[in-house]
């Protein structure tokens, strides 16, 4: 028996990167592929330096070749390999030859699996760090269907080496959770980082799916990836899907709308649209290749203490009701936001906002961490072809704060008019004046005190959605009697 001593905190045991691939080679049932391009075959290292591995691997292979991982898998329509759908591929393809040569009548307890990666490592120039897909389609039971856990990976080290032994421990982590940790799927996610440091390794998208998962929303899996360190901003669809901010981003025009959205009201969509209408204007700037995102900050989320996931599901549902790309991010100042997007676009950009924000994007109490101050923030702010569209406050006099009398510190007047005058921000002229006296958290103490009329300042169909799924504590009976 392990002696403890009076005083000894509880400290979660972690397994081996060699223990978990034992314990995998070791049971009886689990039988699967493994097939990894562009990094070596370090996951199913792992499995054959453990021992036992010859009644749990079928296969390990390699397809590094292109013409020769065509003929395997089929060529992509963008003609690439590290992709997501090549991935699937690769998923689909070696769980098919598996039913086909493993019977079941033969091997009626087997649970099978398949892993994969599709990678690229570290060029050559150390231009390009490298990133890669990882992903499992798996069994928990021979009668039951299979599940998938799909992710995305962003590489941190300089060294391809690294990087190759960094994969083969993921790999190993994914497997092992799979199998041990699904009825945890937050739990899941922190051990992927088992052995592992958040600066070896960034995973900014995860999908899970399947009967295991039926519950999960990846929503949530996304705001976990942000909660966790694991990456400083995640996206997902209109359909509830996390994306990779890459494929959505890449060469683009973006326009961002940041904000609590809590609900989404009249006024933010007012402000989506004008914005929009004048950012397509824009020289340079093709409809066909912009993109429209809705950004919540986690500070924001955190606004009133530890994030409510509930509260963030509400947000995260209307906004995808009304087609919205939705991201989800840990940067507070927006010249972070802009550099982050920078890495996947050199095209236009755009920042609608209202008054408030501005007056604080011009506060130097937020640059104090940064050696050049404000003027270093404001060089990456404004230093790509960006312009922010200013959205009018009605004061309680019934007067206009726009971007021609609006007061920052006197400190920071020259510095105002500087950008002001240069054409970096402009008024967004073309509102609907029944809009400005709308407020998101006026609208949710509506909702929340059970009063009436709250429908009417919100967009066409979000009230109907808030009531019948009671978003953001409405009571459905109550507000129906009311009506």
């Amino acid at each position: 028996m392990e002696i403890t001593l009076k005083g000894d905190k509880n400290i979660e045991s972690i397994p081996s990167i060699k223990d978990k691939a034992l314990r995998i080679n070791l049971n009886e049932n689990i039988y699967g592929t493994f097939s990894e391009i562009g990094a070596g075959q370090e996951t199913v290292r792992q499995f054959f330096r453990a021992g036992g591995g010859s009644g749990t691997i079928a296969k390990a292979m390699s397809a590094y070749d292109k013409d020769f991982s065509d003929a395997i898998y089929g060529i992509e329509d963008d003609k690439r390999y590290v992709t997501e759908a090549r991935l699937r591929k690769m998923l689909d393809h070696e769980m098919n030859l598996t039913e086909q040569r493993i019977t079941r009548d033969k091997h009626p307890h087997k649970m099978f699996f398949s892993y994969a990666n599709t990678v690229a490592t570290i060029d050559f120039a150390k231009k390009y760090k490298g990133h890669g897909w990882v992903g499992i389609k798996y069994q928990v039971d021979a009668d039951q269907e299979y599940n998938e856990i799909v992710l995305h990976i962003r590489f941190k080290e300089n060294d391809a080496r690294l990087q190759q032994e960094t994969l083969g421990k993921l790999g190993t982590n994914l497997i092992y959770g799979a199998f041990y940790k699904y009825n945890e799927p937050k739990k899941l996610l922190r051990y992927l980082y088992d052995h592992l440091d958040k600066d070896q390794l960034e995973i900014d998208t995860i999908n899970f799916s399947g009967p295991v998962f039926e519950n999960v929303d990846n929503r949530l899996m996304s705001l976990q990836l942000v909660k966790n360190g694991m990456t400083d901003a995640v996206m997902f669809a209109p359909d509830g899907n996390n994306v990779l901010p890459a494929r959505v981003l890449y060469k683009r025009n973006i326009l961002t709308l940041r904000g609590s959205f809590r609900p989404v009201t009249k006024v933010n969509m007012d402000m989506y649209k004008k914005s929009l209408d004048m950012f397509l204007k824009e020289n340079k700037v093709d409809e066909e290749k912009t993109q429209v995102i809705f950004e919540i900050t986690l500070s924001n989320l955190r606004a009133e203490g530890e994030i409510d996931e509930q509260d963030f599901m509400d947000r995260a549902k209307l906004l995808c009701s009304l087609g919205q790309t939705v991201l989800i991010s840990n940067f507070q100042e927006y010249y972070k936001l802009v550099e982050y997007f920078s890495q996947y676009s050199k095209a236009r950009m755009g920042l609608a906002m209202g008054v408030n924000n501005l007056v604080d994007i011009f506060d130097e109490k937020y640059y104090r961490h940064l050696s050049g101050g404000i003027l270093e923030a404001f060089g990456k702010l404004f230093f790509k072809d960006l312009r922010v569209y200013l959205y009018p406050m009605e004061n309680e006099d019934g007067t206009l704060t726009t971007s021609d009398n609006l007061k920052v510190h006197p400190r920071m007047k020259e510095l105002y008019k500087f950008f002001k005058y240069n054409g970096k921000v402009v008024d967004i002229t073309d509102y609907d004046p029944s809009t400005l006296s709308i407020f998101s958290r006026k609208v949710l103490s509506m909702i929340n005190k059970g009063e009436d009329g709250w429908q009417a300042l919100l967009p066409e169909g979000v009230s109907k959605l808030i009531m019948e799924k009671s978003l953001f504590g409405c009571e459905t009976e109550e507000v129906t009697n009311k009506n």
